[in-house]
């Protein structure tokens, strides 16, 4: 488990090192700029706060029902995870709607490509 758990970290990791590593040096391909010229960038106080406040949210919600679980408060625990549902259905939701409004594709190069990548 742990070494799927590392797995995981550096692969997100590397994710992120392939999109510092093209913002902070821009190829000739690109236009030398970045982000790359006719890319519009994501706001990240719209839709993107939303969703990391749900991801927060879903975290804190399904850890207190772990904790219900296991002080034995079944109740508690269900509403814990229902509210954690909730979170997930919303976080999918507003996902799907950024994924739709966003002014780039994944085939828009790097830029599309490690976003999309990254956050999908």
């Amino acid at each position: 488990m742990i070494l799927f758990m590392v797995s995981e970290v550096m692969f997100f990791f590397a994710f992120f090192w392939a999109f510092f590593t093209s913002s902070l040096t821009p190829v000739f391909n690109i236009g030398g700029v970045w982000p790359p010229i006719g890319i519009e960038v994501i706001s990240p106080w719209g839709l993107p706060l939303l969703n990391t406040i749900l991801l927060l949210s879903s975290g804190a919600t399904v850890t207190w029902s772990h904790h219900a679980i296991v002080g034995g408060l079944k109740q508690e625990a269900e509403t814990a995870l229902y509210l954690t549902l909730t979170f997930a259905v919303y976080f999918t939701t507003f996902q799907f709607l950024e994924y739709i409004e966003a002014p780039f594709s994944i085939s828009d190069g790097v830029y599309g490509s490690t976003f999309f990548m990254a956050t999908g």
